[in-house]
């Protein structure tokens, strides 16, 4: 038997002018089973899952309120003289860039409100992107057949923490002009390449009058393009390789156990979207974020201090503060002292966390499809790994404040230089060692006496049963 696909099913009434549209649609696009399937999509019911949608809700009111920011800010580095609102700086000589955010900050209506919830998500936005890829690390999500996703999300949270960086540097301000003089500094440091790529991004030799409209590019433009589609290509595969999930119920490997999309995950998003807007509205109206009228315009011949970047980027400024100035020769080729700790030890670092995967697949000889999660201490090499190098990025972080540190602690800025270059080699090596003993001595704990350790499927804590046809049961070997 055949069913016409021309003509509605429908016999008993006549149909609505909506369902006339659908039905038009759908016999000429086939969208119907398409969005009967997305519907029906499940969601695990755990609340770590939710830290992926909380970042595409941060990027959402990030486009909005960079939208708004548009409309005011003036990407120029052309001097004029400033006549707003702020007296300490009336008359003064500025950019046209700084001009227009004290413009925005003190003369358009909610000017100022958004441009801190814009910058106050920025800041949320890289902390839930980096929160989503340790949920992953930690859990073995990344393993196959999720590697290319890995690498999608892992090149999001670069793309994201650069996109932040030409944003914080588009005021113009002191502060904001000595992070973009450190990364000129870096990037010029490079053997070779290093002053044709700080030429390309920065247009010339540092300041110069191109650096403010390509940052404006990169940052509404280029970056913000990128991460749209990386964002779409992660979604496409997320759907195409199905959720992962935690051991434990009914979860297998060869199911998905939770929530249908709609209409609980429909539901359960939107008011989520609607708090985190909550939120950074909240924190934005409540907490002053880069007042740039206490820095002051850029001024290429002053340095502020004490001037620390956002928070996803102190690491890097650590790096530089606490790494001796050592500058070797190779070949009659002396290597600039930013070189190491500003390109090299970030590459080596950021490459492990990227082929991660590969790394770890090396290691096990595991080569088997996953899609059950591991807990912390199923995989002790891999959690180790991981709680060392956050060490060391929460190391290089402090160190990214230690003139600030020497002032509330009252001690030399060199003495706590000394104590941060101590402990980015030796506490890594301590967290790592601790815990993996920890997780091993955990890991013993849970398997049967005489069992491998590495047998994760016979743990205490029950057995498994099923029903016999003669209305017994037995026991299930795992």
């Amino acid at each position: 038997m055949t069913e016409r696909r021309d003509v509605p099913t429908t016999t008993h009434e006549r149909p609505t002018e909506l369902e006339r549209l659908a039905h038009w649609i759908d016999t000429r696009t086939a969208l119907a089973g398409i969005v009967r399937g997305a519907l029906r999509k499940v969601f695990p019911d755990h609340w770590s899952f939710l830290l992926g949608e909380i970042a595409l809700f941060c990027f959402v009111i990030l486009v909005a309120t960079g939208t708004f920011l548009t409309f005011f800010y003036v990407p120029s580095a052309a001097q004029v003289t400033y006549n707003g609102s702020y007296d300490p700086l009336r008359g003064s000589q500025v950019s046209a860039a700084f001009e227009s955010v004290m413009h925005l900050s003190f003369d358009v209506q909610a000017g100022l409100l958004m441009r801190q919830i814009h910058h106050w998500t920025a800041l949320v936005f890289v902390a839930v992107v980096v929160l989503h890829l340790c949920r992953i690390f930690f859990t073995g999500a990344f393993r196959r057949p999720r590697e290319l996703n890995w690498i999608v999300g892992f090149t999001l949270l670069v793309l994201v923490m650069g996109d932040g960086f030409f944003g914080y540097s588009l005021p113009d301000d002191l502060l904001s002009g000595t992070g973009a003089r450190i990364a000129y500094s870096a990037v010029l440091s490079i053997p070779f390449i290093g002053p044709w790529v700080a030429s390309l991004v920065f247009g010339g030799e540092f300041p110069t009058m191109a650096l403010i409209p390509r940052f404006f590019v990169l940052h509404v433009l280029f970056l913000p393009g990128l991460i749209i589609g990386l964002i779409t290509l992660h979604l496409a595969l997320l759907v195409l390789h199905k959720h992962t999930q935690y051991r434990g119920g009914p979860a297998r490997e060869d199911n998905v156990v939770g929530r249908h999309f709609w209409p609980v995950q429909v539901f359960l998003s939107t008011g989520l979207f609607f708090l985190t807007a909550a939120l950074v509205a909240l924190i934005g109206g409540l907490f002053q974020v880069n007042p740039i009228w206490a820095y002051g315009p850029f001024n290429a011949a002053v340095v502020a201090s004490p001037a620390q970047p956002d928070w996803y980027l102190g690491w890097l400024d650590g790096s530089l503060r606490i790494f001796p100035p050592i500058e070797p020769t190779f070949f009659g080729i002396t290597i600039p002292s930013p070189f190491i700790p500003g390109v090299v030890v970030p590459t080596i670092l950021f490459t492990i966390v990227a082929l991660w995967p590969w790394i770890e697949q090396r290691a096990t000889h595991d080569d088997r499809e996953h899609h059950l999660l591991d807990s912390l201490w199923d995989h002790p090499l891999r959690t180790a790994t991981g709680a060392g190098i956050l060490a060391l990025f929460g190391v290089l972080t402090l160190a990214g404040g230690n003139d600030v540190l020497a002032y509330y602690l009252s001690t030399q800025v060199e003495t706590l230089t000394r104590g941060f270059r101590i402990l980015a080699l030796v506490l890594p090596v301590v967290v790592w060692v601790v815990t993996w003993r920890v997780c091993r001595a955990r890991l013993r704990r849970d398997v049967l006496p005489g069992s491998h350790v590495r047998d994760l499927r016979r743990r205490r804590g029950g057995v498994a049963l099923r029903r016999t046809p003669g209305g017994g049961f037995e026991e299930i070997e795992p």
